[in-house]
């Protein structure tokens, strides 16, 4: 049969740092309206830039995956501007090819309807003088 033993550790019944619960300074949750992070005087030392933090990103991605990503990015932008060319070819050549047929087309079958319309008045003009005359 197994018996357990309950050991208690040290670090647990000894004293940690921290406040006293006596001591007055120290601040509570509903005490602070502002962020002990941005009243800290100590942080305005430190004038980082946006670029300055994102190069000490390449500490954190190890080499070949920022090789891996390179490549994978690279890939990604030649296919995107291949694809946007071609797509802006196209669109060009339609929108000619458009102009150049569907125009002239609409052109003379705008023509056709005035001549109908023309040939109809003329028409209505004869039936009006054969009736009254």
């Amino acid at each position: 049969m197994v018996r357990l033993e309950e050991v208690e550790d040290e670090a647990f019944t000894s004293d940690q740092p921290g406040p006293i619960e006596e001591e007055a300074d120290w601040e509570s949750d509903e005490e602070s309206d502002t962020s002990s992070i941005a009243s800290d005087p100590a942080d305005d030392d430190l004038e980082e830039s946006l670029y300055d933090r994102i190069t000490a990103l390449k500490d954190v991605i190890p080499p070949t995956q920022r090789r891996q990503l390179g490549t994978t990015l690279n890939t990604t932008y030649t296919w995107g501007s291949w694809g946007m060319q071609g797509g802006l070819k196209l669109a060009w050549q339609i929108s000619v090819s458009v102009l150049l047929l569907v125009a002239p087309f609409a052109l003379a079958s705008q023509e056709d309807m005035a001549i109908a319309m023309e040939e109809k008045q003329m028409l209505m003009q004869q039936s009006a003088n054969e009736v009254s005359g």
